[in-house]
Formats: C-alpha cells, structure tokens, sequence
C-alpha cells in the first residue's frame, strides 16, 4: 500500500484553519475565549478571573497561550483560535513519529490521516477548548519518551517532561495519567522490569515539578492565602487541592460535587459520532488485542506493543469510572486509538489478515461514507441553503469521490474512501453550516456590533437577555455588564433585549429606536425543530440592540 501523500495533509491543514473564521461557540469555547481576552488586558497571567470573578476550573496553559496570541494578533476569532489550531497539527506529528517508530513509515502516516480525519478532530479545531492543547501535549510525551527509552538522548526526555507538564497545565493530572498507563501496559506485559526504575524519571519528574511552579504559585496566592473567597459555595478552597486532587480524581472517589450519572459507556457511545468513521474499525482492532493478548498468557511477543492499546484501554477506565463526564474527555486518547486503528487497516488491507471481516467492512464503509455525503448535501441544498457555487463544489467532489470509489488505480479504498468522505463533509460542515449557525448566537452578533460601532461598554446594559451571552464581552473588547431590573436602565444609552424585555420597556414608557434586529436560537443545543427551517421558525427568538432617546 503506497504512503499517504504529503499535500494530503496540507489540505486538512487548509479545512482546520478555515474554521478559524467561523466565531468562538457558546458555551465553554467563547468562555475560555474571554478568561484569556481579560488575561491579555490585565497582564496578569498567574490569576485567572472570568468577568472580574476569580476562576477556579480549568488550569491556566489555554489562557496564557491564547491571551499572547491575542496580545500579537488582536482581541478575534484568530488570535484566540490560532494557537489550538497549531497544537492540533502538531498532533498529527506526533501521532505520526509514535506510529513510524512502533510500525514503520506506511502505517505512521495512515495513523495521523486517521486522526486528522476522524469527526472529533474537526471538532477540536473548531471549537477551541482545552483539550486540542491536551491530546498533543500527551501524544507529545508518550512519543518522545519512547523515542529516549529506545536512543536515550536525553533531549527527548527533557522534551516529554515538558509535554506532560503543558499538559497538566492544560488539564490537570490526567496529562501524566495516560503516559504512565501506556507505558506501565507495556513494560508489565514485555516483563521490561528495569523500565519501573530508571533513576531518569526521578529527573523527569523534577523538570515537570519545576515547570508546574508558575502555575502553582497563582493557585496558592489566589486561593490558599485567602480561605475567606467563597468558590462554588464553599469558604477554605485550596486551588491547589483542587487542580492536583479533586477536580480529577475527586470525581472518581467522590469528593467532587460535579455528577451527570453516566456509566462506563457513556465515553463509548459517544466516540460513535466522535471517532466517525474509524470507530467502526477501531473496536473489532481492540477486541482481537486483547483476544491475541489472552492467548499469549499476558506476555508481548516480540515486535508486538500494548503502548498504545494498552494506554487507551487504562485511559478510558480512569475517564469513564468520574461521576461527571462530558463526550470530549476522551479526545485525550484518539491518537493511540488512531494508531490502533492504522495498524489493523494495515493488517487488513496490506497484509491480507481477517479476510471474513474486510469483506464486511468494505460494503460497510462504502454504505456510510455515502450517506455522510448525501447527509452533507442535505444540509447545505436543504436545512443551511448554500450559494450554487458551494452546491458545485460538492457535486465535483462527489464525483470525484465515486470515480476514485470505482478506479482500479487506487489501492487500500477501505482507507482511502472513508477519509476522502470525511474531508469533503467537513470542509462544507465548517464553511457552510458552522459559519450559517453561528449567525444565530446573540452574544457574537451583538458583541460584533457593539465592537465595529465603537460603542462605550459603560453606555450599554443586557436587559432581560435569556440566551447565554458569555462571547459578548470577547467580541465587544469590553465586559457588557446586565440586568433583569428596570431600573437599570436609567442612564443607559443603549440596551441589548430580547422580547420580553422590549415589552417590559414599552410598559415603563422607555422610548426606543431599534438599531438592530436579529433572530437568537441556543446553537450548542441544536434540535430537529430547529434543523428544519419549516419549523425553524418556533424555534427562534429575536433579538434587539436598542437606543434611548
């Protein structure tokens, strides 16, 4: 099976930095987008506050990398999305360097295609949160690390100790979580005993020590020294405790107040839409590990790796045995499942193994990635209405798609076919759906407004605004403070409502000219109604940006 190109990845590259245009997403996105827009202005980068409010939820590395980003490129969509984007090729790298070294060349660049195509991913780059700096910074560690253990430079070391410190300041422990699994699968299985106590990771441990320090010292002066703050309820917080023990593992002994009562499939359901279309690969790739693993008694023959089955298997148990999980918690191991994935496609197609299931698989995936394609024609002919240009540009890419689907030239289609789907369905999911949907997100709109108006931020209140407007502080460059109180009104030069408020202001005389109107739906929470724009309308509430006269 030949290589996957290199221009094939300039491509993706392409589609992920066209989601840049597209604004930041309520609700977490354009919070995050905010924390660090308000770190940008105050050049205070150890404290973390949202709106003037101390922050204690997510460690600060999002922050500080989108707030300098913001500080070169401006208060938008690119200086706060920028450097997501770039951590997310960087994981194609490293996802690359790992597979290459466990499997060779072919199998290296088959794993990153498998990763940068799968559903999550597009997400990811899209809708910025920790976790696209996270994935890479643990993919980052694992591969460097096994990059030392095998030359033992010690530049790979010092490398995977930043990575895993990043990332722990990206996310919290979780970070050096799902290294030590990877490799503790594969020492115990390999009987690699000498591995547990290589003095260097005593140094290892104390690079990640010193880098965390920063970090740790804005925890401590922004919490422990002030046990009179009340953070989410409680006086005597330690910021400390929180980002080392009870925001990650309190969730499993049950310390933490956060639960959801999702079980151990919650994480695995989801990964059907989230690993789309590999996951369908994936989960027979994992079963016949760990049947080939059960007949070998436990023991790793040579040539074989549970790094990364091993890694993904141990990661999922920690993430899935929280009280409180969300489907992206377990972004942070799609690059070993994607490994995973690329040797059993490699297996199947290049090393002719598991004929009975390639045989099913073939008809399997031809059938999904037409019905994505059609799916996406319908989006953007029917629900999202596209310019004819955009509808001919996916009639040439299906027909591309069909004539590479039937061309003898082509060789591994089972790979090949699905991935192609995937690019041409998210090239049009992120320039024509996320682009028309986010249209109807009342914060961005508004705050745009606000921004290209040079409005006063000290002239303007929210009034009685039921949508969740966290992006409007970012767009606007200023906090936008509000109220459900008339009375604050008093003195306003502009109000944001929605109906109900401007039926409240007609009540109480306030004279008003309408300066714009628009319509306002919750897009984080999309909805059948909504989806079809004949009951579109039901869905929808208007907003209004109003002037006092």
């Amino acid at each position: 099976m030949p290589k996957v190109p290199f221009w094939v990845f300039i491509l993706i590259a392409v589609i992920y930095f066209t989601a840049i245009r597209v604004d930041t997403m309520d609700i977490d996105a354009s919070q995050y987008a905010e924390i660090s827009r308000e770190m940008m202005k105050s050049g205070d980068y150890l404290h973390i506050y949202d709106r003037g409010l101390d922050y204690l939820d997510k460690p600060p590395f999002l922050f500080w990398v989108s707030a300098t980003s913001m500080k070169v490129f401006g208060v938008n969509n690119f200086g706060y999305k920028l450097p997501s984007v770039l951590f997310g090729l960087f994981t194609l790298i490293a996802t690359y360097k790992l597979a290459k070294r466990l499997y060779g060349e072919i199998t290296g660049r088959m794993a990153a295609l498998v990763l940068a195509t799968c559903q999550g991913m597009f997400l990811m780059t899209n809708d910025i949160r920790c976790d696209t700096i996270l994935m890479c910074c643990v993919i980052t560690s694992v591969w460097l690390i096994y990059e030392w253990l095998l030359d033992k430079k010690w530049v790979y070391l010092l490398g995977g100790s930043i990575a895993i410190a990043a990332g722990m300041m990206t996310k919290g422990p979780i970070a050096l979580m799902v290294p030590v699994f990877c490799f503790v699968c594969d020492w115990a299985l390999k009987r690699q005993w000498k591995n547990f106590l290589q003095p260097a990771w005593l140094v290892a441990l104390l690079v990640v020590a010193v880098l965390l320090i920063p970090m740790s010292i804005g925890l401590y002066q922004q919490f422990d020294l002030h046990p009179e703050k009340l953070v989410n309820g409680k006086q005597h917080t330690s910021g400390l405790r929180f980002f080392y023990w009870s925001q990650s593992f309190g969730r499993i002994t049950g310390e933490s107040p956060w639960k959801n009562d999702v079980d151990l499939s919650f994480l695995l359901l989801n990964m059907l839409w989230s690993f789309l279309p590999w996951i369908f690969l994936f989960i027979p790739a994992i079963i016949i590990k760990i049947i080939q693993l059960v007949r070998q008694k436990f023991r790793l023959h040579p040539g074989q790796e549970w790094l990364t089955t091993g890694g993904f298997l141990m990661g999922y148990l920690a993430l899935g045995s929280s009280a409180y999980q969300l489907p992206h918690y377990i972004f942070v191991a799609f690059p070993l499942a994607a490994i995973v994935t690329a040797r059993f496609l490699y297996e199947l197609i290049e090393e002719r193994k598991y004929g009975v299931l390639y045989r099913i698989f073939k008809p399997v995936y031809w059938t999904i990635s037409v019905l994505v394609l059609l799916i996406t024609l319908l989006l953007i002919v029917y629900v999202f209405p596209a310019h004819p240009m955009m509808i001919a540009i996916w009639v040439a890419a299906f027909a591309i798609w069909i004539y590479l689907s039937v061309t003898k030239k082509l060789t591994g289609k089972l790979f090949w076919m699905p991935a192609i789907a995937m690019i041409i369905i998210n090239f049009f999911i992120t320039n024509q759906i996320y682009f028309t949907l986010l249209n109807y997100q009342i914060g961005s709109q508004a705050g745009k407004y606000i921004q290209f108006n040079a409005l006063a931020s000290k002239d303007i209140t929210l009034f009685r605004v039921e949508d969740p407007l966290n992006c409007i502080d970012f767009y606007a460059n200023d906090t936008i403070h509000g109220s459900d109180s008339i009375k604050d009104v008093n003195g306003k030069k502009y109000i944001i409502t929605m109906d109900k408020g401007l039926k409240a202001l007609q009540e109480n005389g306030v004279a008003v000219d309408i300066l714009k109107q628009g319509q306002s739906y919750k897009v984080s929470e999309l909805t059948p109604e909504f989806l079809n724009p004949a009951t579109r309308k039901s869905t929808i509430k208007e907003y209004y940006i109003l002037k006092v006269k």
